[in-house]
């Protein structure tokens, strides 16, 4: 039996229809601001703690790996600088040095061939000296041999003023005593044209270190006898 009234009948459709209208209009955010305004949970505290704890300690870790790699830096920026400070200070050392024993190679090899020549010009005349045999003069040729020697001996002997002009350790000179003669000649000019104030001023600085150290062992003594 079919009834003689329908069920769309009793719909209000103007009332579905504003409340599906109402009800899509909703912005997800805004149905779910309930749940961001209320209060967290401890379990939700705690898994924060927990993660900015683990976000600190990869920052710290990763500020400590920046730490070596800044140290690094600046000890190879320091090696940098010591290795260009130690390679210009060697060049220039080395490059003088090498310049002045070159000179004083040259020098002493320039000495050592004027040495020989004068060697060998000495022996020259020993040789020329020593050929002097006046037991083989004759009646006949001694006025000639006699002429020969006394040239040879004044050969030799300009040879030997010579070889004194250039070398001085052939008059005995000894190098340690003309240092020493050096040594007092410039203590000489050093104490002239010096005041009795001067000297006695000059003396006092130069003995009261060693009048201090008396007065304390005399100090010392006295302290050690008193006991």
């Amino acid at each position: 039996m079919t009834s003689k009234f329908d069920e769309s009948d009793f719909v209000d459709t103007d009332y579905q229809s504003a409340r599906s209208q109402t009800t899509g209009s909703l912005n997800p955010a805004q149905t779910s601001s309930g749940f961001l305004n209320r209060l967290p949970t401890r379990e939700e505290l705690e898994a924060r703690v927990g993660e900015t704890q683990q976000r600190l300690a990869e920052l710290k870790r990763a500020q400590e790996q920046l730490e070596r790699e800044r140290a690094a830096l600046q000890e190879a920026r320091r090696r940098r600088v010591e290795l260009q400070t130690g390679r210009e200070e060697m060049l220039q050392h080395l490059t003088r040095g090498i310049g002045l024993l070159e000179k004083a190679e040259t020098d002493a090899r320039t000495s050592a061939e004027q040495m020989a020549k004068t060697l060998a010009g000495l022996r020259e005349a020993l040789a020329n000296v020593q050929m002097i045999q006046e037991q083989t003069w004759n009646q006949e040729n001694w006025n000639i041999e006699l002429t020969r020697a006394l040239t040879a001996i004044e050969n030799s002997r300009m040879e030997w003023n010579q070889a004194r002009l250039k070398w001085t350790l052939l008059d005995g000179a000894d190098p340690l005593a003309l240092d020493r003669n050096k040594t007092a000649q410039a203590l000489s000019s050093f104490w002239e044209g010096k005041s009795f104030g001067q000297l006695c001023r000059l003396g006092f600085a130069l003995t009261w270190p060693v009048a201090l150290v008396g007065l304390l062992g005399l100090v010392a003594w006295l302290i050690f006898r008193l006991r």
